[in-house]
């Protein structure tokens, strides 16, 4: 162990002979050890973002939407045309695996209440859409079975709606009219702000679908239906099960609707990321290349100019062994000091990017020990070799050296 720090503190006392051209040297591990950092802790907090906001829109869910059809040679994608009933809800709801089901109808509609107006997302849902989208009750209850079949006029309304029509006010047990119809709010959501695509989630009024669709649109037909799997793992077979049961029900030659999941969406809007995260990884492997390249030539310099050194070292009994470790460890302390001010830099440079580009940043700890631990491998790696070739200088022709 004495050996080591011994050796550690010699690598130590020839890096500083020359303070500048050490950091000269340095700085190709720094920017590719930086770089990796910064491109790991900005795609890392992207995706988990993603993450998160995929699962504000509910656990293990997939949506099926309208459409997705050819007809006398015209063809169409999802919501192109009116295809799923609520009767086909039904019929998904009897599957196993789908423990939740939520027919969707959805308007923009001007709401009146209070003597105030306000243009807003106007949906007709099922008792269990709060359960599929995992979203709380911030106050009241949500509708119930018993009030869709009734084609109630009650009604469940998000924050933003809240601070429009009803500022410093306790909306519930109020009314709010849409299309002049009289709802009575019975529930306020909890706040979840905006979504994936940049919408207020709170900008919303729920209203049970079998009224909206009879009372505020007169429409037969249903924007897409809502279905919670019962975990990720059975997702697959619900999709499957639900294509198969819909299929069989439309009796169409080519499937008149499409099934979306959450994994789907996820790696959608991660795929720039992700792209991102390659590009700048592969800047940062071509720095560390760089960087080692540099550490090499130094080293190979640094054997020249200690000649003379490396002479006298051998001849007073030190081993060829004993010269390599001496060159190796220099190398590897460059490197990893170098790995250590690169890392301490992309965490710098992230947190600056995320705070002005208010993105998120993460750095997982094992990113941190891959760095590090690549940096000292460049520094073996490329510092082997120079470290190799002064242990084979002979001692007499060393010590004539000038």
């Amino acid at each position: 162990m004495m050996r080591i720090i011994a050796t550690i503190k010699i690598a130590l006392r020839a890096l500083r002979r020359n303070v500048m051209r050490s950091l000269l040297t340095m700085l190709g591990i720094i920017i590719g050890v930086g770089s990796v950092i910064t491109a790991v802790s900005l795609t890392t907090g992207a995706t988990k973002q993603v993450e998160s906001q995929v699962q504000s829109l509910g656990e293990s869910v997939l949506t099926v939407f309208s459409g997705n059809f050819t007809s006398g040679g015209t063809r169409g994608g999802w919501g192109s045309a009116p295809t799923l009933t609520v009767e086909d809800a039904l019929a998904i709801a009897k599957l196993p695996n789908a423990v939740a089901v939520s027919p969707e109808v959805r308007d923009r509609e001007q709401v009146l209440a209070n003597g105030l107006n306000w243009n807003t997302q106007v949906q007709g849902e099922g008792p269990d859409y709060p359960q599929i989208r995992n979203w709380h009750m911030a106050s009241g209850t949500m509708f119930t079975e018993q009030d869709v079949r009734s084609l109630a006029k009650t009604a469940v309304i998000g924050k933003t709606v809240v601070d429009q029509l009803f500022p410093n006010e306790d909306p519930l047990g109020q009314t709010i009219r849409v299309r002049n119809i009289p709802f009575t709010i019975t529930g306020v959501l909890a706040p979840k702000g905006f979504n994936l695509f940049g919408q207020d989630q709170d900008d919303i009024v729920l209203v049970p679908y079998s009224s909206h669709m009879r009372r505020i649109t007169s429409r037969t037909f249903v924007n897409s239906i809502l279905v919670q799997a019962a975990n990720d793992q059975v997702i697959d077979e619900v999709q499957q099960e639900i294509t198969d049961t819909l299929s069989a029900r439309h009796r169409s030659r080519e499937p008149d609707f499409t099934v979306r999941n959450q994994l789907e969406l996820m790696n959608a809007v991660t795929a720039t990321s992700k792209s991102m995260g390659f590009l700048l990884s592969g800047v940062a492997a071509v720095s560390l290349f760089v960087g080692g390249i540099g550490i090499m030539n130094i080293m190979l310099v640094s054997v020249t100019e200690r000649t003379r050194e490396i002479g006298i070292r051998m001849s007073v009994g030190a081993r060829a062994a004993d010269i390599v470790v001496q060159f190796l460890m220099e190398a590897v302390t460059l490197s990893a000091i170098g790995g250590m001010i690169g890392i301490a830099f992309g965490m710098l440079v992230s947190l600056l990017i995320a705070y002005f580009g208010k993105t998120p940043s993460v750095t997982p700890a094992v990113w941190i020990v891959a760095a590090f631990a690549s940096s000292a491998l460049i520094g073996i790696g490329f510092g082997f070799y120079p470290a190799w070739k002064a242990s084979q200088l002979d001692p007499i022709d060393a010590l004539r050296y000038e």
